[in-house]
């Protein structure tokens, strides 16, 4: 299993409307590409098939005279598994999530104490 991802490319946009696209981009936005086929009279046929959902990436314009063309790469969703989590079992971490909640707040005071399952370490029989 690999993660693949795709290119969209819009072309013949006006140069003049590269502001407002630009200004509604926003990277990491769902990327969903539907797969549509039309009948014998030019009637969409019912439920398109979708063959691609991802998240959008960074675009790449290009201007040629009086018209623009703009690429944006779309990543699978499988590429955030190569990304490492960096959350703990802590106290600070906890409350990012939940704001106020008691249950990791001695955690920290566990990790240096020594706790004795069975026999207690003064017992004639322990070795």
């Amino acid at each position: 299993m690999s993660a693949k991802g795709v290119t969209l490319t819009l072309s013949g946009i006006d140069p003049t409307l590269l502001t407002d696209v630009l200004g509604e981009f926003q990277a990491g936005l769902p990327a969903l590409v539907y797969l549509g086929v039309f009948d014998d009279t030019g009637a969409l046929i019912a439920d398109p098939v979708c063959c691609f959902s991802g998240r959008m990436d960074q675009p790449t314009i290009d201007i040629s005279g009086t018209a623009a063309t703009i690429a944006i790469n779309c990543e699978n969703r499988l590429v955030e598994m190569n990304m490492s989590v960096e959350r703990r079992y802590t106290d600070e971490d906890q409350q990012l999530d939940y704001p106020g909640d008691l249950g990791f707040q001695f955690v920290n005071g566990i990790q240096d104490s020594q706790i004795y399952f069975g026999r207690s370490p003064s017992s004639k029989n322990n070795l």
